[in-house]
């Protein structure tokens, strides 16, 4: 891989910045401040994004590196893989992914794994690098070497860790120390008296016995629990037997209800008997006092002939009045005949012969007044057969509709008489298959027979004041209960705190397990890299310094008791720390120049930004030639302050690519 372009809008100090990067070796130029930290800082966080953390620094890379009067915080990164694939990352660094295009410039962002915190893992996936181990092997910068203090001994230390642990700021000691402080902090020991494990333990033993004084109590608890479950099952099943009873009492009630219905009825039915009785009494009685008008207009025909007869009495009567009359018309007549011949007196005559007149009269006055009289009694007659008719009409109209009612109402009584049996037969069935599971089955059939309201009242009330009294004693069992309540919560307190401790205490054994776990693990690891990884590390260390130190050191080993040691051109062996910070510098390079190869399969590029600044000229020299050589197929990318590099690569005949900030 290698890195071919950049494009810095904005970032830090860096602003509408270019670069253009070349394969094998670029010297970047700069004097201090001119942005060659920041520059590498650039390329990694275009690969790698940038951090809103501080991670214990005092200010966060977004914050350092923002700029200040608002130009657009980006920029672009142009790379190639070793399989020849071209890539531009373009970042737009106030957002947590970058835009990435193929060398056909379409967007292929979303092919690769996006993780939530870390964002797009394009550079990962390609080349397996992530960025602490891009830091801590291929950006190889001064600020890592404190040369103030116990400057020799850090940097010793360091290079111990990379050969024993393969990565220098791991130290096996002191992550078995360390494992082994915290195992005594936050477990403890047998040993150990107020540590967590010895607290919890002794608490366990507190609660245990606690627990087993307040035992008795549970079980008095128990028992008054049973009491309690007897005298409720008790009382239930009188409750079930008095509601039982106050069903059939109910059904009883209504049984008697529907018979005085009946009652009712029957007394309905005998003052309908009575008042038929009684109507026809009176028709009787109408009828015997009423014979001869009702016989004559008793119907048509008799009425006709009634009539006709009745007309001819009538008519005979006026002509017998008639003949008399007309008799006493002639006698008057032969009177004044009479007397116009025998008196001689005018006035005489003609007084009498008034008579005859007057007579006739009076004839025809006494014939009409006859006829009136006829007619007459004929309407009264007639008037008090429609009467009396009427009466009768309105009686047989009266039984008729007593009968009516009385029809209705026997049909009712005898519905009523015909379903009452089988409703009570049904509703006592009912009430009997209600309760056959709830009540004893010789109760029922007891309670059944019971016909009586009185005795079921009694009865009743028995079972009622049998159940006043299990609530009774329910009630003082509960008031018992109460008194060992306080022990028992007592008691469910001390089991809480002995679940609370049991989790305690199998939280410390498994976490004193899983760190016991850790230093097996760590031990069996650290013994696996001292007899493969560890070696190999040692042999190309020993190859680079060798070059490195133009063979001056040809040979570095690594002990328990003294770390790495270097073997002398007389064949004798010193400890590392009794070489000069120069040498050490030389050694914690190769270490890890040794180590770039196992990185991924991919060539990564090495940085390398002030890392031979305690070099002198001699050194410097070998470390060009060797990086020239060594890893003349990997983009290597050097910022200095300095003109010694340049002066180097060109007195070498070494090419290189020189670019100044």
């Amino acid at each position: 891989m290698k890195i071919n372009k950049l494009k810095i809008n904005s970032y830090g100090k860096l602003k509408e910045k270019e670069i253009n990067f070349k394969d094998g070796i670029n010297l970047i130029y700069g004097q201090n401040e001119a942005g060659k930290s920041t520059l590498i800082k650039f390329i990694t966080n275009s690969l790698y994004g940038i951090s809103k953390n501080k991670k214990g620094k005092e200010v966060s890379d977004f914050d350092k590196y923002k700029p200040w009067s608002g130009e657009e915080f980006s920029g672009k990164l142009e790379y190639e893989l070793d399989n020849k694939e071209k890539y531009e990352i373009y970042r737009d660094f106030s957002k947590k992914n970058p835009k990435i295009f193929n060398e056909n410039m379409e967007d292929i962002s979303k092919e690769f794994n996006i993780d939530k915190n870390k964002g797009n893992e394009f550079f990962y996936e390609q080349t397996k690098i992530d960025e602490e181990l891009f830091l801590s092997t291929l950006a190889i910068n001064q600020s890592e070497v404190k040369l103030e203090g116990q400057a020799q001994n850090f940097l010793i230390q360091k290079i111990a860790n990379l050969a024993q642990t393969g990565d220098d700021s791991i130290s096996f000691k002191r992550v078995i120390d360390r494992i082994n402080r915290r195992q005594l902090d936050e477990v403890g020991s047998e040993r150990s008296r107020e540590k967590p494990i010895n607290i919890v333990t002794r608490k366990l033993q507190e609660l245990n016995a606690e627990k087993e004084n307040l035992e008795k109590f549970k079980n008095f608890k128990y028992e008054y629990e049973d009491q309690e479950n007897d005298l409720k099952d008790e009382i239930l099943n009188l409750e079930n037997e008095n509601n039982f009873l106050k069903e059939i009492k109910l059904q009883k009630e209504n049984e008697k209800i529907e018979n005085e219905k009946i009652k009712i009825k029957e007394n309905i039915e005998n003052e309908n008997l009575e008042k038929i009785n009684s109507v026809n009494k009176k028709i009787n009685e109408l009828k015997i006092n009423n014979k001869n008008i009702l016989e004559k207009y008793l119907n048509n025909n008799l009425q006709n002939n009634l009539k006709n007869k009745n007309k001819k009495i009538n008519k005979n009567k006026i002509k017998n009045n008639k003949k008399k009359l007309n008799i006493i018309f002639i006698l008057l007549i032969l009177i004044n005949i009479l007397q116009f011949i025998f008196i001689k007196n005018n006035i005489f005559k003609y007084i009498f012969l008034l008579t005859v007149p007057t007579f006739s009269i009076f004839y025809i006055f006494l014939i009409n007044k006859e006829k009136n009289k006829i007619k007459n009694n004929e309407k009264i007659e007639k008037n008090k057969f429609n009467e009396i008719n009427l009466q009768l009409i309105n009686l047989e109209n009266e039984k008729k509709l007593i009968e009516n009612n009385q029809k209705n109402n026997s049909e009712e009584l005898n519905k009523i008489k015909n379903n009452l049996n089988l409703k009570n037969n049904l509703e006592k069935e009912k009430i009997k298959n209600k309760y056959l599971n709830k009540i004893e089955k010789n109760k029922i059939n007891i309670f059944l027979d019971l016909n009586n309201l009185e005795k079921i009242n009694f009865e009743i009330e028995k079972i009622q004041n049998e159940i006043n009294n299990k609530k009774l004693k329910l009630h003082t069992l509960n008031l018992d209960k109460k008194n060992i309540e306080p022990q028992l919560d007592n008691l469910s307190k001390i089991e809480e705190e002995l679940v609370n401790n049991n989790e305690k205490m199998l939280t410390l054994q498994k976490l004193n397990m899983s760190m016991n776990l850790a230093k097996n693990i760590l031990s069996n690891s650290y013994e696996k890299m001292k007899n493969s990884v560890t070696p190999k590390f040692t042999e190309n260390l020993s190859y680079n310094i060798s070059r490195i130190t133009d063979g001056k050191y040809n040979k570095v080993m690594f002990n328990e008791e003294e770390g790495l040691i270097v073997e002398l051109q007389n064949g004798d062996y010193i400890p590392v720390n009794r070489f000069s910070i120069g040498t050490i510098d030389q050694l914690y390079l190769s270490l890890r120049l040794s180590m770039i190869n196992e990185l991924s399969d991919e060539t990564v590029p090495i940085f390398l930004d002030e890392a031979f600044a305690f070099y002198d000229d001699e050194r410097l020299k070998n470390i060009l030639d060797y990086l020239n050589s060594k890893f003349s197929n990997r983009q290597i990318i050097i910022f200095t302050c300095t003109n010694r590099e340049k002066s180097i690569f060109e007195n070498k005949n070494i090419d290189y690519n020189y670019i100044e900030l």
